[in-house]
């Protein structure tokens, strides 16, 4: 398996309130406890995701979309850009498996050569779901309002873990 040196993790700003069975993951982002389960949930309730969003991290610029619910599953895709330079991008998977939603993610270099090995990806557990906000273990979106999303990015490296913020706006129409 083909490992890129940093492990991305999207989290996106916003004060939760941790419930029962949720822990701190880094001072944004939460994780599940020992034993918990991941709480119930469906992709209508991330609708709110769905669109073309245009931000800033790690000092560069970045595209993400969402398409709508359909099928049950929301489809998305990452781009990370230095000026006119892609540096990698991710293709995203949100569905509902065993009554709450799960979030799969395949990284690739801008060659668009995989990370991850043909069959493999990377798997989030949901941890909570609000109105304005679900949290994956690892990553959290947070909406400010209809157009603006704030966020931070887990990554883990060998200096251990660190938060990146995240800026989205909302691309119109």
């Amino acid at each position: 398996m083909r490992l890129h040196p940093w492990l991305l993790s999207i989290a996106l700003a916003g004060a939760a309130v941790p419930a029962l069975g949720i822990e701190p993951h880094t001072e944004h982002t939460w994780r599940l406890g020992e034993g918990e389960r991941a709480p119930e949930a469906t992709i209508e309730q991330v609708r709110w995701l769905a669109g073309s969003w245009r931000g800033t991290a790690f000092g560069k610029t970045f595209e993400e979309v969402w398409s709508p619910p359909s099928a049950g599953t929301m489809v998305g895709m990452f781009k990370l850009m230095d000026g006119d330079e892609v540096e990698f991008y991710e293709l995203l998977v949100m569905d509902t498996r065993d009554g709450t939603l799960s979030l799969r993610v395949k990284h690739f270099d801008a060659d668009f050569a995989a990370w991850e090995d043909k069959a493999e990806h990377v798997r989030f557990e949901l941890v909570a779901i609000e109105a304005d906000a679900v949290h994956f273990s690892g990553i959290s979106f947070y909406r400010r309002d209809a157009n603006r999303l704030d966020g931070y990015i887990v990554m883990r490296g060998s200096g251990g873990v660190r938060e990146e913020r995240l800026t989205y706006e909302r691309v119109p129409p």
